[in-house]
C-alpha cells in the first residue's frame, strides 16, 4: 500500500472510530470508606444517566495518597476482575472524591536496597575526585571528561535504582489498567493523542480515559456536575483569558516547541484562534500574570506563571473551564489552606481545571491551542479534549471536571481543521 493511500486508510479509519463518549461507557470510582464519595457517584448518575452497574467500589486509604504497593493490590486486579467482561465497552473512569489523587514510586527490592549502599561510596568517590580535578591549577581536558561522565554514570544508575519519578496522578495511572507491564520511571506514551501514529496504537492494549469529580468539599465536587449539566444545555457564554510571558519561540531550536519556548507560543497562538472565532480575547504577553480581579465574565483561562500561588484575576461565569501552567497546582485538591491553583480554581467556580500532582514538565501538559481549540468545536466532551491533547499516561496530570461536559456542542465555533498542530512549525511529539 502506498504512503498516500495509507494516511488514507488512517484518516478513514480514525473518523469512522471517532464518536462521543456516551454515560454508559463511563465506570465511576467509589472510595468505600468515604461516605461522600458515593454520595458524588450517586449524585453523577442520577444527572448523566449512567447505569448504577458501572459503579465500581474500592476499599481505599482516605487520604490524597496511595502507596504504590496498594495501589498494585487494591486497585488494578479489583478494576480489572470487575471490568475484564466489558473491557470494550468501558472508555472511560471517573474518580469520585475520596479517591487518592496520587499514586507514590516504586519501592526499591531488597537486592536494590544493597546495591544502592554499595553504590554510596563510590558516588562519594567519583564527587571528590571530579572536585580535585576542577581545583587543580592545570587543569587535564580529558581527565575532567573521563571523570564528569563517570559521575554521571553512577549517579544515573542510583536514580534506576532508587527508582526515582515512578510517582504518579492516581488517574494517569489507571489509562494503563489493561497494560499489564510497563516501566514506571517517568512516563508513557499516550495512544489517544491525536497525533499518535495509527498503526502504532492498533498494537496497545485498550487505553482509557481518565478524569475526576473532586475538590475542596464534596458540594464543590458535585457542583461541576450540575453547572456542566446546566451550561452545556445552552452554550458557554464569556470572554477569553490568556496569560503568556512573551518568551520567544525558535521552531529550529532542538527541545523548544516542547519547552518554554513552544508552550508559549501555544498560548499566543490559543489567543489568535480564539480571536479568529469572534471571542472576546484579552492576550498578556509579559511576564507579569494578571492582576487580581482583572478579567471579568471570564469563561476560558489559560496562563503561566505564578508557581504554587493562585492569583484570583478572575471572575468566572458558570461554566468556566481554567488552568495555570506550573509545576504544583495540584499537589491536593482539598486542602482548604492551600495556594495551588487547582482547588482555588474550584473554589472561584470554574467547572473544569487540571494540574500536576508532581513535577510534570511543561510537557505534562496539553498545548492551550489544541486542548481549548478543541473544545471549541463542539464535538468533544472535556474528557475527550483532554485525552486528545495530553501527552503522556502514568505521569502527573490530573483532570478535575464532568467528562461528559461538552461547553460549545449546542454553539460550535470552530471547525476542527481550524485546530492544527501547536505551535506551528514545531516539530512532533510522536513520529
Amino acid at each position: 500500500m502506498t504512503r498516500p493511500l495509507l494516511a488514507l486508510f488512517a484518516t478513514v479509519l480514525f473518523l469512522a472510530t471517532t464518536r462521543a463518549l456516551e454515560p454508559a461507557e463511563i465506570v465511576v470510582l467509589v472510595n468505600r470508606k468515604v461516605a461522600a464519595s458515593r454520595e458524588v457517584a450517586d449524585h453523577y448518575v442520577a444527572k448523566r444517566g449512567v447505569p448504577k452497574e458501572n459503579v465500581v467500589e474500592l476499599n481505599l486509604p482516605t487520604g490524597e495518597d496511595i502507596s504504590r504497593a496498594e495501589y498494585d493490590r487494591l486497585v488494578l486486579p479489583v478494576l480489572r476482575e470487575a471490568l475484564g467482561e466489558r473491557k470494550d465497552k468501558v472508555k472511560c473512569l471517573l474518580a469520585t472524591y475520596g479517591i487518592p489523587l496520587r499514586v507514590g514510586g516504586q519501592e526499591p527490592t531488597r537486592d536494590e536496597k544493597q546495591e544502592l549502599e554499595t553504590l554510596k561510596p563510590k558516588l562519594q568517590q567519583a564527587k571528590d575526585d571530579l572536585a580535585a580535578l576542577e581545583k587543580a591549577e592545570k587543569k587535564d581536558a580529558v581527565e575532567l571528561t573521563a571523570a564528569r561522565a563517570n559521575l554521571k554514570r553512577l549517579e544515573e544508575k542510583q536514580a534506576a535504582l532508587s527508582h526515582k519519578q515512578s510517582e504518579a496522578a492516581f488517574d494517569s495511572e489507571l489509562m494503563l489498567l489493561w497494560q499489564k507491564e510497563y516501566r514506571l520511571v517517568r512516563w508513557q506514551p499516550n495512544p489517544l493523542h491525536w497525533q499518535f501514529p495509527v498503526d502504532q496504537k492498533a498494537k496497545l492494549p485498550p487505553v482509557l480515559m481518565t478524569c475526576r469529580l473532586d475538590g475542596p468539599t464534596p458540594e464543590i465536587a458535585k457542583r461541576l456536575i450540575d453547572d456542566a449539566v446546566e451550561v452545556e444545555a445552552v452554550g458557554l457564554t464569556g470572554k477569553v483569558y490568556v496569560d503568556a510571558r512573551g518568551i520567544g519561540f525558535d521552531p529550529k531550536k532542538p527541545g523548544d516547541s516542547l519547552g518554554y519556548g513552544g508552550y508559549d507560543e501555544s498560548f499566543r497562538e490559543m489567543a489568535a484562534l480564539f480571536q479568529s472565532a469572534k471571542f472576546d480575547v484579552t492576550l498578556d504577553n509579559k511576564n507579569e500574570t494578571f492582576a487580581a480581579d482583572s478579567c471579568p465574565d471570564a469563561a476560558l483561562y489559560a496562563g503561566w506563571y505564578a508557581h504554587g500561588n493562585y492569583q484570583p484575576c478572575c471572575r468566572f461565569v458558570k461554566g468556566a473551564i481554567a488552568w495555570h501552567l506550573a509545576s504544583s497546582e495540584a499537589v491536593t485538591l482539598r486542602k482548604p489552606d492551600s495556594k495551588v491553583w487547582c482547588p482555588n480554581l474550584l473554589k472561584a467556580g470554574v467547572a473544569a481545571t487540571l494540574g500536576p500532582v508532581a513535577e510534570p514538565y511543561t510537557i505534562g501538559f496539553p498545548k492551550p491551542a489544541e486542548f481549548f481549540g478543541f473544545l471549541a468545536t463542539g464535538k468533544y466532551t472535556l474528557v475527550e479534549a483532554y485525552a486528545r491533547t495530553v501527552y503522556f499516561t502514568s505521569w502527573m496530570t490530573v483532570l478535575v471536571g464532568d467528562p461528559l461536559y461538552n461547553p460549545y456542542k449546542k454553539t460550535p465555533k470552530l471547525d476542527e481543521t481550524q485546530v492544527v498542530p501547536s505551535p506551528k512549525g514545531g516539530a512532533a511529539m510522536f513520529k
